[in-house]
């Protein structure tokens, strides 16, 4: 799959650009969406028993934007199930507190509601997200968040080698990768718009997307997503087996927060919110039981492919 996946990348934006450069964008946009999805299989503990080989085959900069490591630690915050959807605790919600929300000048409600369609998630969410991301990290390194520094100083040379690349063998220039970059971002969207829900109960707000299909491929089984949170340590090749097995355990934990495809997903949310930005149970519910699997059957947590656009705001 790496080396599938880097074989793209490399032809995306080599002879692909040269002879087709519509093609190499899209092409390269999947690669980078791929990678992405492999890098979650990483810091999961694949495929190699050695997380420092492991995590050299992503240390690349391939989407840009997002360090491997800023990917890393807001995941394993993520994974604390009991906190899911909450705005302060939940780096990837795209939540709101409504009493921020209410704060907001109107320009900034109107980009988030259209950014709260799936229509709007593809088209502007890649760049609502990353500008959100980009602020945050601004801000806890100014504050002198010594990780997240740690993160950007690593990124520079994982960027270099990217850099590198399109500069000495690339034929693509950079405004046609940034495009690819953006693409690809889109399509991860398609998966994260819908991951989680506000539920009074943490094991229900965890999506089933029983789709089979290319981008169940592309998202590496992912839309399984309940199955990944209450198994985060199982490669993804196991998830549909594991969710087949087990289907109504999973739909019973979760209360039916089902979808059949993502052609379903398309066509109920595509111009249709799934729910308000501002967080309509708020404050989220922190008890009851988040997850029924022991321990030992869990492993550890794990990183996304991406950072939602939630908003980061202090306390007041």
């Amino acid at each position: 799959m790496f080396v599938a996946t880097y074989a793209l990348w490399a032809a995306g934006t080599t002879v692909l650009w040269t002879y087709l450069p519509a093609l190499a964008v899209l092409a390269t946009g999947l690669a980078v969406a791929q990678l992405a999805s492999l890098a979650h299989e990483v810091i999961h503990g694949h495929p190699f028993r050695s997380q420092v080989l492991s995590e050299a085959l992503v240390f690349p900069a391939t989407g840009l934007f997002i360090p491997y490591l800023r990917f890393k630690d807001t995941h394993l915050q993520h994974h604390n199930d009991a906190a899911l959807t909450d705005p302060y605790d939940d780096p990837e919600s795209n939540y709101c507190d409504p009493a921020v929300w209410a704060r907001l000048p109107r320009v900034a409600q109107w980009v988030l509601r259209a950014n709260n369609t799936l229509a709007g998630r593809v088209l502007i969410g890649p760049l609502v997200g990353t500008v959100i991301f980009l602020a945050t990290d601004l801000t806890m390194a100014l504050k002198g968040d010594r990780r997240v520094m740690l993160a950007w100083l690593l990124q520079v040379p994982a960027l270099a080698l990217v850099i590198g690349w399109l500069t000495s063998v690339g034929q693509m220039p950079v405004w046609g990768y940034l495009a690819a970059v953006y693409f690809g971002t889109a399509l991860l969207k398609i998966r994260t718009y819908l991951e989680h829900r506000a539920h009074e109960a943490a094991r229900a707000r965890t999506v089933i997307v029983e789709s089979r299909g290319p981008l169940s491929l592309l998202f590496l089984n992912n839309n399984f997503h309940v199955v990944h949170h209450m198994h985060p340590a199982a490669p993804w090749y196991w998830l549909p087996a594991m969710y087949a097995a087990r289907k109504a355990h999973y739909q019973r934990r979760n209360e039916a927060y089902v979808y059949r495809s993502y052609a379903e997903v398309i066509r109920r949310h595509l111009f249709t919110p799934k729910d308000p930005v501002p967080h309509p149970l708020w404050p989220v519910y922190k008890g009851g039981d988040a997850l029924d699997e022991p321990a030992e059957l869990r492993g550890g947590a794990g990183i996304v492919e991406e950072r939602h656009a939630g908003l980061i705001v202090a306390r007041h």
